[in-house]
């Protein structure tokens, strides 16, 4: 198979902007509800190159939600399903690894200026905030996804994170990015307010409730709009 065909019904819509999209390399921080559906969405489109970032193994808590996670996967390194399913929709992706938290002290094993854009789809605030500065730093595009746990609906909307409002991730981003002097960063997000309560784990980790398609419907949107800026 081609990818004159494979991508035949793309290029109906968007014309040579699926050259645009074949010439793109972006990097897509974190592999779980959200970040799968991203991965997913950018190799169906023709992104030429995909890496991924995650530290994580798979658990049986994730097969409600996240679409690369299966039966079979349980105890595998998110990165390295991530890279299968890569090739095996587009065997001509280039696709590498980066099985790592983003933090501070591990942020410099990155080139964040080699890539197009940035999805970060991760869940902690200090990694967010690291990736965020660092891009805006080097002059990358990228967009951030807030929080999707504890919600039915499907109204995730698209705006800068000043505008956001009701999630308390947002909430929470929104002043630590004023208070680092940074602006005009993209982001998805849902004004739905929760309608469980994050439950404390073991180690008092709080972990918030989940459905299979909000997570989904979040890592959609944030694919398209990578997609619709690259061609522009």
């Amino acid at each position: 198979m081609s990818l004159t065909q494979m991508y035949s019904r793309t290029r109906m819509l968007i014309g040579d902007g699926v050259q645009k999209l074949a010439a793109a390399k972006v990097l897509v921080c974190g592999l779980g509800g959200v970040g799968g559906y991203v991965v997913e969405a950018l190799t169906r489109a023709g992104i030429g190159r995909i890496d991924v970032l995650d530290n994580d193994v798979f658990l049986p808590s994730n097969l409600n939600r996240q679409i690369l996670a299966t039966l079979d996967g349980v105890g595998r390194k998110k990165t390295e399903v991530a890279l299968e399913r890569i090739k095996s929709i587009n065997p001509q992706c280039e696709c590498a690894a980066f099985d790592m938290f983003y933090l501070p002290e591990t942020a410099d094993k990155i080139d964040l200026s080699r890539y197009d854009y940035i999805a970060d789809a991760i869940d902690t605030v200090t990694a967010k905030l690291e990736l965020i500065s660092r891009a805006k730093g080097c002059g990358t595009p990228i967009i951030s996804c807030m929080g999707t746990g504890n919600k039915l609906g499907t109204d995730f909307k698209v705006a800068d994170i000043s505008h956001t409002s009701v999630c308390p991730l947002a909430k929470v981003m929104r002043k630590e990015l004023k208070a680092r002097g940074i602006s005009g960063v993209k982001a998805v997000f849902s004004t739905e307010e929760p309608v469980a309560s994050a439950t404390e784990n073991e180690e008092g980790r709080h972990i918030p409730g989940s459905i299979s398609y909000a997570p989904a419907i979040a890592g959609l949107v944030l694919a398209s709009e990578i997609i619709k800026d690259l061609i522009k």
